[in-house]
């Protein structure tokens, strides 16, 4: 049976760039869509839903970040952020809006689809059933869920990878780069913030559930899941 063809759906105004990553995605085996704005492209997205959204931030009628939230309060697809040197972007809020990577230009075409791979090779793991149960403590990748006290808490996506991706492997530690490289997958040039920020966001929720287990910090080191034995 042939592999599925993986459809890469581009926002970006500039023509020249988004004819660029169309002919090398469609040299890769890509089947592809463009739009030139915002609006066009949050249309596009609902009319014939991509596997991978690629999405400049500076765009006419509605820009980048609103297209990303509006994509993600409905849909978990993988989103890289598009963003000209120079420009203001706070890595941090990009990635907690729901972005999965950022590429910034001018950019060469063999990283772009390193990361492409990368992410959607991250996403591919999603198809196998994954669900964690701790005292008080569900974690289901598949409805991507978290249940604590057998209540449903709203959790970002970005967390509960994070949560998972630790309690995948209870009491082992993982560097914040560890974490950045295999949560968000891609190098961030050594800002750890979003790591801290996603654990302190997790540790609000999870606070005084249970004795069984926990997220600690490993001073100096990073972080992990501790669980007990039975």
């Amino acid at each position: 049976m042939g592999r599925m063809t993986k459809r890469v759906l581009i926002v970006e105004d500039d023509a020249n760039i988004s004819q660029l990553l169309r002919l090398y995605l469609e040299k890769d085996g890509f089947s592809v869509e463009a739009a030139a704005d915002g609006g066009a492209g949050l249309m596009a997205f609902r009319q014939n839903p991509p596997n991978l959204v690629l999405l400049d931030i500076m765009l006419p009628v509605m820009d980048g970040w609103t297209v990303c939230r509006e994509i993600r309060a409905e849909s978990k697809v993988p989103i890289i952020m598009l963003t000209a040197k120079g420009e203001t972007y706070d890595k941090v809020s990009g990635l907690e809006m729901g972005a999965d990577d950022y590429i910034v230009k001018p950019f060469e075409m063999k990283e772009v689809l390193a990361r492409i791979h990368a992410v959607m090779r991250r996403y591919g793991h999603a198809d196998a059933a994954r669900r964690l149960a701790f005292d008080q403590l569900v974690i289901d990748m598949e409805s991507y869920t978290l249940a604590v006290r057998e209540k449903t808490v709203d959790t970002p996506p970005k967390e509960l990878e994070l949560l998972f991706h630790l309690a995948s492997s209870p009491n082992r530690v993982f560097t914040r780069n560890q974490l950045l490289d295999e949560v968000w997958g891609f190098d961030y040039f050594g800002d750890s913030r979003t790591v801290d920020v996603h654990v302190k966001r997790l540790r609000e929720k999870l606070e005084g559930v249970s004795d069984r287990w926990s997220l600690k910090t490993v001073w100096g080191v990073g972080y992990k899941f501790e669980a007990l034995g039975e």
